[in-house]
């Protein structure tokens, strides 16, 4: 589209076609070349050219080379120029197109108020140049009025042309500044969806691979006086093995999805929500995580990214009180629906998940995600010790009200 633009503003003389320079010797030619023509008016005879006369005509028409870099100079030139052949009563021949263009390049080239005072002045010009020269009567009247339009319309033309390009300049401008802006925008987004990738890549990782050490850790310390017990914690890891590798398909079946859409849509799984908290706490009952889960008040249907950020929240939290809440800990689970808001606690009674938790591995990863996850739909969150022992996180999502 830029291209394009910059094609158009070059026809409308930007950068024109034929070059001032090249343009004023051809003038200069045809003028030459008609003046040494023997040519009569009735009733009138004018004054031979002689060398003042021919070197005036090459000044006035040659200043034409330069008319883009001083437009009223040009047309000074010009307009001293018609007056000095009219006073010496010598025929005026292509002067006159220089004339008209000179006025049309003050139009074209020079601000509104630059450019009127200049098409005033040739206007008067003209004006004198008419009276003087005795056709102010009779033809001389219409002969007048004809050049004062014709003028008129050269200025008008310049005028136009001149916001044409205006226009033009503010257009491609402007697809400049959408194309910046564009690229701005699909920085932004790669780097928005690089953080929510990294983000559901902890969740799910540091979720599974937690279980599975503290599995691992309790089948070794077991191991030789309850090899039943062994067994079961080993089948608990193969089976949260598996569960991760899924999930970690699903994330990656996404991102092949966004590349290549003619990828298998078999692949892709529903994202979790608050209908899977129940198959969440039960997995964390098997690691010996005593969880209980309360639901209080009628469960509504919620959006897709709060449905996924509370489940993203319980895991995270019962995952932190997995790993540093201690052994024997307790942890419960609470959601409380109300007409506008849905409030979500979860807290666990160890002594060793305070200060673990807190040191958040960095930004876009655990405690510090959970805040972004509430954050980006308008809740509120709060992290911390809990009275009496143990950690607790509390967070409240605003609902629409129905």
């Amino acid at each position: 589209m830029s291209s394009r633009i910059r094609d158009l503003r070059a026809w409308l003389g930007g950068h024109p076609m034929v070059p001032d320079s090249l343009l004023a010797a051809l003038l200069l030619v045809f003028t030459l070349v008609d003046l040494a023509q023997d040519v009569t008016f009735p009733g009138h005879t004018f004054v031979p050219h002689d060398a003042l006369a021919y070197t005036a005509t090459t000044v006035m028409i040659g200043v034409l080379a330069v008319r883009q870099r001083f437009p009223m100079t040009v047309m000074f030139v010009v307009l001293c120029g018609e007056v000095f052949l009219l006073i010496q009563d010598h025929r005026v021949s292509g002067e006159m197109f220089a004339f008209l263009i000179a006025v049309y390049t003050v139009a074209a080239h020079l601000p509104l108020a630059r450019s009127m005072l200049g098409g005033l002045v040739a206007l008067l010009v003209l004006i004198v140049m008419v009276v003087v020269s005795g056709q102010e009567s009779g033809d001389g009247f219409y002969t007048l009025v004809t050049n004062l339009g014709l003028v008129a319309g050269v200025w008008w033309l310049g005028r136009s042309l001149r916001l044409r390009r205006s226009y033009l300049a503010e257009l491609e401008d402007r697809a400049a500044r959408l194309e910046k802006a564009r690229f701005s925008d699909a920085r932004t987004a790669r780097v928005e969806e690089r953080s929510r990738i990294a983000r559901e890549l902890h969740d799910v990782v540091a979720h599974h691979v937690s279980v599975m050490t503290v599995q691992a850790s309790a089948a070794r310390r077991i191991m030789e006086r309850n090899p039943d017990a062994a067994r079961e914690s080993i089948e608990t890891i193969e089976q949260v093995g598996r569960t991760a590798l899924a999930e970690m398909r699903r994330i990656v079946g996404v991102l092949r999805t966004e590349r290549d859409p003619a990828a298998p849509a078999a692949e892709l799984t529903p994202q979790p929500g608050t209908q899977d908290l129940t198959g969440l706490v039960e997995q964390l009952r098997e690691t010996g995580l005593a969880v209980q889960l309360e639901v209080d008040g009628e469960p509504r249907d919620l959006s897709t990214g709060v449905d996924l950020a509370v489940y993203r929240l319980v895991q995270e939290a019962l995952t932190n009180s997995l790993k540093h809440a201690g052994p024997h800990a307790r942890a419960w689970v609470r959601l409380k629906y109300s007409d506008r808001a849905l409030t979500l606690e979860v807290a666990d009674d160890g002594h060793g998940s305070s200060e673990a938790a807190c040191n958040d591995p960095g930004p876009g990863h655990g405690l510090v995600g959970m805040r972004e996850r509430v954050a980006l739909y308008g809740g509120e969150l709060r992290i911390g010790p809990r009275a009496g022992g143990g950690f607790e996180v509390r967070a409240r999502f605003p609902l629409e009200v129905t």
